[in-house]
């Protein structure tokens, strides 16, 4: 009799370590297909223009691999302890691992989701060859990939807690009382939150715009815009992080925006060519109506400014059509240039400081003459 009942706790253990054994190989083999299956999708995604799918089916291979695995994990785990005590403890808190891990791994899977369609269109907002005239902006897209993103994970943090037992209502009730201190304590962080929010609400500037404030030494290109900073690259590279708190208080000029640059320049001509100045002045006007790159709609302006000590001044006033820095110093150059050919076409020149002393001949004392070597 104590041989046969050896002989059944025996073959007892063995079917608990095959039941376990073919629990592991199948999750195993399981989780393969799977990313096997993932993979192949993948390559026949890639041949689609449509951003969603992409971003979708990477999204889900991680959170997967792991809901494969843990799950798996989880079912072995319960035939190992079914036979042990208590018999309720175990399974109670295998059901809660369950809820709470799949409850983890929707999250994760929406924020990556999240987070891989915003890449996506991002690269596809930076390869278009005109982006002002899409819908969305980089700017807005980041706004509203992070608002998405903290969207979920306080929904799963508030699906959570009644899992956990923990009361909504009384967690309410302690943030009411708790909050007040919570508040003063983080001053600055709520005011940069916000400070971020009405940059993303109000718009002075979104990424990649230049910016710069008369008021403090900022100056550079957007790169990033946070809750609570916003990056700006200097134009010697430096990255500058800025609090969003900032930018509430302070004065603001984007130069990205602008319409049109201005050539606002004077020029002197020789007294001696006083003459020649209407002219003159009408040849560079004519130059720039006839400009291809200087834009006529807006004010321009060529006329005789002021007798300066050493040149009669004029001034040029125009606006070329283009905002870029690199092509408006070119464009800037060839008009100086074109100035120069059509003073020089008038028989006039440029002034350069002189001093005339006349009717003192007499008063200056002489000179005396070189003495010969000897």
């Amino acid at each position: 009799m104590e041989v046969v009942q050896g002989l059944m706790a025996r073959f007892g253990e063995l079917n608990w370590g095959v039941e376990v054994f073919f629990v592991v190989t199948l999750t195993l083999l399981f989780r393969y297909v799977a990313m096997r299956s993932l993979k192949v999708m993948g390559r026949h995604l890639e041949k689609t223009k449509n951003v969603w799918d992409d971003a979708l089916l990477e999204a889900a291979r991680s959170p997967l691999s792991w809901f494969i695995l843990i799950i798996g994990l989880l079912w072995a785990v319960g035939i190992s302890v079914r036979d042990m005590e208590p018999e309720q403890f175990i399974p109670r808190n295998l059901g809660l691992a369950r809820q709470l891990i799949f409850i983890s791994l929707i999250m994760m899977f929406v924020v990556r989701f999240i987070s891989l369609a915003e890449a996506r269109f991002l690269e596809k907002l930076s390869a278009e060859e005109s982006p002002t005239d899409s819908r969305m902006d980089a700017t807005t897209l980041t706004a509203l990939a992070k608002l998405f993103r903290m969207s979920v994970v306080i929904s799963a943090g508030l699906i959570v807690l009644p899992t956990l037992g923990i009361e909504i209502t009384a967690l309410l009730a302690f943030g009411g009382v708790g909050g007040i201190a919570v508040g003063f304590a983080a001053q600055d962080l709520l005011a940069n939150f916000f400070g971020g929010l009405f940059i993303y609400l109000d718009r002075p500037f979104a990424i990649g715009d230049w910016i710069r404030s008369p008021d403090r030494e900022i100056e550079g290109t957007v790169e990033s815009i946070g809750w609570r900073l916003t990056l700006v690259r200097t134009f010697d590279k430096r990255p500058l992080y800025v609090p969003n708190a900032i930018f509430t208080k302070l004065a603001l000029e984007n130069p990205s925006r602008m319409t049109n640059r201005r050539i606002y320049e004077t020029i002197g001509l020789r007294y001696q060519d006083a003459d020649k100045v209407g002219a003159v002045v009408e040849g560079v006007k004519q130059m720039l109506l006839q400009h291809d790159e200087i834009d006529t709609s807006q004010t321009l302006i060529v006329n005789l400014n002021s007798y300066a000590p050493s040149s009669l001044d004029f001034f040029v006033y125009t606006f070329t059509k283009t905002t870029n820095w690199v092509r408006f110093h070119e464009i800037k150059q060839d008009v100086m240039l074109k100035i120069i050919d059509v003073v020089h076409s008038h028989g006039a020149d440029f002034a350069f400081p002189t001093t005339t002393l006349d009717g003192v001949a007499g008063l200056l004392p002489e000179t005396p003459s070189p003495r010969p070597e000897p």
